[in-house]
């Protein structure tokens, strides 16, 4: 297939920021041929890009697709004066909850929602205790249905039933590892990619950091980690293990340019040294911090290979920017837009690593992968080089997603999902929260 986009405006988000304007852009089959002026040139689909913004498909580089169908949920939630009790009244009684049917609509609804709002690539964090064996594969079977590039993995825990528990995990994440590697062999294009998942250190005792460690070795893949959402956990690292998390994460060789460390507001400048060196990237996740009310994370500006995520809170990255960049400066951090924006557009880094480096993502440039959104973004002031990232912040949104396409596909055209039918799935997801909610309800 190929799709000829002309006279679009094209807004890059990757430092150091361009605008071009009246420009045309040739895709063909996944990859995006030809950047220009007047391409002379036939293809399947002609899109009339006047008026309108083209930029690099947005990157959600830490979600949870098993809170996909949590959105108003109905539970009998008890007290949550602390972040423990958060996660035990809730989320742990939610992912408990989560059955081979509800963990598939999670991820439709989660891709639908993500694309919707101009994101392509997700990098997901999966639990489903009930429901371990074969859970990443529906992960990726929902993601691959929606059409959305994903990445996902399984987040071992202790936290119900022990190392039973955790070994299950770790089996689950080398399971779908090698599953990728089998397709990949078959010449298969791999839209979903596999990282080696880990809830949080105060839930691995050191035998399951081992099995971890092990995982990451054979499987050649990242771990995929919380750490110090909340002071609790360094100070369990510190009871338990007298170590910084960091450093005991590092101990067990988990630690390289392929991890993926997640919230980390209360490690030490040592701990943010070591992660800088070991070239780990690094997950913002301003909403969930703030509705979970752990705290404000002060390191940003230390980070080498920021990235932003939303924890969960959707997949809508025009949203998170914004709250991550009007949060820091309530804070009184040094960052601008350009900075988030910077960190937004890493996100395709991380993409990468997790594929291994065999596509090209966050340009629009020849040889990339054609994973764009096209934007109806009525400008009221110019955008030149030195305020695309102003524009993205102050005034770009997701109401603006006209057209999205991922691998060079077609799959949001003028607001509307072309390859499947998303009221029928929101309809069906519907009943099936019904279902989830119930069994939840009864969970204590």
């Amino acid at each position: 297939m190929s799709i000829l986009i002309r006279n679009v405006r094209l807004f890059e988000t990757k430092p150091p920021f361009f605008v071009q304007e009246d420009m045309d852009v040739l895709i063909e089959s996944s990859e995006i041929k030809k950047v220009g002026k007047n391409i002379e040139a036939k293809a399947d689909t002609v899109i009339d890009g006047s008026g309108k913004t083209l930029i690099p498909g947005n990157v959600c580089a830490h979600h949870h697709y098993y809170s996909g169908l949590s959105r108003g949920m109905l539970i009998s939630a008890g007290p949550q004066r602390d972040f423990i009790e958060v996660l035990r009244e809730w989320w742990w009684r939610l992912d408990r909850a989560l059955d081979e049917e509800s963990t598939y609509y999670s991820s439709l609804i989660c891709s639908l929602d993500a694309i919707k709002a101009g994101t392509t690539s997700v990098v997901d964090h999966h639990a489903s205790p009930s429901f371990i064996d074969g859970s990443l594969s529906v992960i990726a079977k929902g993601m691959e249905e929606v059409g959305v590039r994903g990445v996902t993995c399984y987040e071992v825990t202790d936290r119900n039933r022990g190392m039973d528990e955790v070994s299950d995990g770790v089996r689950e994440n080398v399971r779908f590892a090698r599953e990728r590697d089998q397709r990949l062999k078959a010449g298969d294009d791999v839209m979903v990619e596999a990282m080696i998942g880990a809830h949080a250190p105060f839930t691995i005792p050191d035998k399951g950091m081992e099995m971890l460690s092990s995982a990451v070795k054979e499987s050649g893949r990242g771990i995929h980690i919380h750490v110090a959402e909340d002071a609790y956990d360094q100070v369990f690292s510190h009871h338990r293990y007298a170590e910084d998390i960091v450093n005991r994460l590092d101990s067990f060789s988990l630690l390289s340019e392929k991890s993926l460390l997640v919230h980390g507001l209360y490690l030490y400048d040592g701990e943010i040294e070591l992660l800088n060196e070991r070239g780990c990237f690094f997950a913002h996740n301003p909403r969930s911090n703030m509705n979970n009310h752990v705290g404000y994370n002060r390191h940003l500006a230390d980070i080498k290979k920021l990235v932003l995520g939303t924890d969960g809170c959707g997949g809508n990255m025009f949203e998170e920017i914004k709250i991550a960049f009007f949060k820091h400066k309530d804070d009184g951090g040094p960052f601008w837009p350009a900075d988030f924006l910077g960190a937004l557009s890493r996100g395709n880094k991380l993409m990468e690593s997790a594929f291994s480096s065999r596509i090209k993502l966050g340009r629009i440039k020849e040889g990339y992968k054609a994973d764009l959104v096209l934007l109806d973004y009525d400008a009221p002031t110019p955008i030149v080089k030195k305020n695309v990232a102003t524009h993205f912040v102050w005034g770009m949104s997701s109401n603006a997603v006209d057209t999205v396409i991922i691998n060079g596909k077609l799959v949001l055209r003028d607001k509307k999902f072309t390859c499947i039918d998303a009221d029928e799935i929101y309809a069906k997801s519907r009943e099936c929260a019904k279902k989830l909610w119930k069994k939840a309800d009864r969970i204590k």
